[in-house]
């Protein structure tokens, strides 16, 4: 139910407020000891709440119990300390409102003008592995309760939820008070702080009541914004970059030189990790546009894997690679910083980088060189927005065992590969999920020759994938990642010279392509999945 409606002239202004009662409750004593000294200094009365209470009276301050405003004890265990009109009305009591003003004094109750409070440690107590009543325990009411009336009367109250805002609350008091702008930006904080609190504990529930195979039934994300982006794709379009907590992706990579990231650099670039860190290898993969123009792992027996990998990536497509983002799955070592000297790259991102290899990076003074966190890992999800809602699904992923890889495919025609050429057609499989569909790759010693992406028919995805790879492609292996529709796309392929497939089959015509194989002497594997990636 609304409440009641004033003409705005019943209001009157006010913008610094001279803070003289606190309410401090708190499960987080950082810093405590600190603002306590700050508000016995000023003159301020402390009201506060168990621990807390005792925490400031032991270091030698005033304290009010909150029970002695009350006039109830603390029961049931401290579920109930603060629920009391004596508290609340002490919070939203708007006091622009000569009305409010006159009905606080009626009542002998004094208002706040400061609360400090941090929450129960519900997350923390996830994390640890708790069970049952004794998460359950650790879910707030009266905190939140007190947070969000004050939030809400930021007009008359502060109200800080994190240490990290003692400071400039120390500072306030000497000022004189604070000011109505910086309440105000205080509550937004607060307001966010209790919506990611209650989503931990909404996500809680409702992953006790589902079983294995369930996705939620509620789905919140919580994102910080980290900084503001030139533009986004098009120097039109506004942009933001926001890093989740708890994540662990290019979003929480750290960038040791070059210009700023830009909304497109930051597409590209997790491409490149999903591309460069599905294989078990040392490997590199090259991106531009979302797209690969190459991947590869290091040849046998190289002297310096990460450098041989991405040599061997850059020979698929030179002329894409000008101005591509390239993602390594190993430390980047001075020979591969070597390899790049003269070749015009916007991004490198890898887990580490040898102190040789950043020295020669700091004479291409725009090249962006982000360090991956050390906890870095591909999420298990995948969100994607679309217009009025989102899609979640699992996020597509192989096994890191290589040869479990390919155990379950099906050999349709020909004579069964050499564990060599098993490993090359499985890594052409492997590079085929990190391409646009409708996705052709060609391989060669595991490296990529020829890529055929984002073709609205398969077929030219084969035509680019053997015009990218001219005379490379005969003797090459062929990957698609979803089934031929037709014998035509197979006919262009093997017309090329390629001797090995693997699809996934399923096709109405299945017959016609393995015919087709059969007559020309290609091997072909159905996987019976197929890897699609809009």
């Amino acid at each position: 139910m609304a409440g009641p409606r004033h003409d705005p002239a019943d209001y009157r202004p006010r913008d610094v407020v001279p803070v003289r009662r606190a309410l401090v409750s708190v499960s987080d004593k950082t810093g405590l000891l600190d603002l306590a000294r700050a508000l016995a200094d000023a003159g301020v009365e402390i009201v506060s709440t168990g621990s807390t209470a005792a925490s400031i009276r032991d270091a030698g301050f005033a304290v009010t119990d909150v029970a002695s405003v009350t006039g109830f004890p603390e029961s049931l265990d401290g579920r109930v300390k603060t629920l009391h009109p004596a508290v609340h009305a002490g919070l939203l009591a708007d006091l622009r409102l000569a009305t409010h003003e006159a009905q606080l004094a009626g009542l002998g109750i004094a208002p706040f003008e400061l609360v400090v409070v941090n929450l129960y440690p519900f997350v923390e107590t996830v994390a640890s592995g708790a069970q049952g009543d004794d998460v359950v325990e650790q879910i707030d009411i009266g905190g939140p309760a007190m947070v969000r009336a004050s939030a809400k009367n930021f007009a008359n109250v502060a109200i800080v939820v994190s240490p990290m805002s003692y400071p400039a609350i120390i500072d306030a008091l000497g000022a004189g008070g604070t000011t109505l702008d910086q309440r105000r930006d205080l509550a937004a904080r607060a307001f966010a702080h209790t919506a990611d609190y209650d989503r931990a504990v909404a996500t809680w529930f409702s992953e006790e009541t589902l079983t294995t195979e369930d996705l939620p039934a509620h789905l919140t994300i919580r994102a910080e914004r980290m900084s503001t982006l030139r533009y986004g794709e098009n120097s039109h379009q506004r942009a933001a970059i926001y890093t989740r907590a708890g994540g662990h992706g290019i979003a929480q990579a750290t960038q040791l030189q070059g210009k700023e990231m830009s909304y497109n650099n930051f597409v590209d670039a997790d491409a490149a990790l999903r591309a460069a860190f599905d294989m078990v290898l040392p490997a590199v993969a090259i991106i531009k546009h979302a797209n690969p123009c190459g991947i590869a792992v290091t040849a046998a027996n190289a002297l310096d894997p990460i450098a041989s990998a991405h040599l061997r990536a850059h020979a698929c497509d030179p002329v894409s690679a000008f101005g591509g983002v390239i993602a390594a799955n190993r430390t980047v070592t001075l020979k591969m910083a070597e390899n790049l000297r003269d070749i015009f790259t916007e991004v490198i991102v890898a887990p580490d980088f040898e102190p040789e290899a950043l020295e020669l990076f700091k004479l291409k003074k725009n090249l962006r060189v982000l360090r991956l966190p050390t906890d870095w890992r591909q999420e298990p999800m995948d969100v994607r927005l679309v217009s009025g809602g989102l899609l979640l699904q699992d996020a597509d992923r192989f096994p890191a065992d290589i040869d479990s890889v390919w155990k379950n495919w099906q050999l349709i025609t020909g004579e069964m590969p050499t564990h060599d050429e098993l490993q090359n057609l499985v890594f052409a499989w492997k590079a085929g999920r990190a391409v646009k569909s409708n996705a052709i790759v060609l391989a060669k010693d595991s490296a990529t020759v020829g890529i055929g992406m984002g073709q609205v028919n398969r077929v030219d995805s084969c035509r680019l994938a053997v015009e990218r790879a001219g005379d490379r492609a005969a003797g090459s292996v062929a990957a698609s990642d979803a089934f031929f529709p037709f014998s035509d796309g197979p006919q262009v392929l093997i017309d090329a010279g390629v001797k090995v497939i693997v699809q996934p089959g399923g096709s109405v015509r299945d017959d016609e392509t393995i015919e087709l194989a059969r007559e020309r002497g290609v091997t072909m594997f159905f996987t019976g999945e197929r890897h699609f990636f809009h």
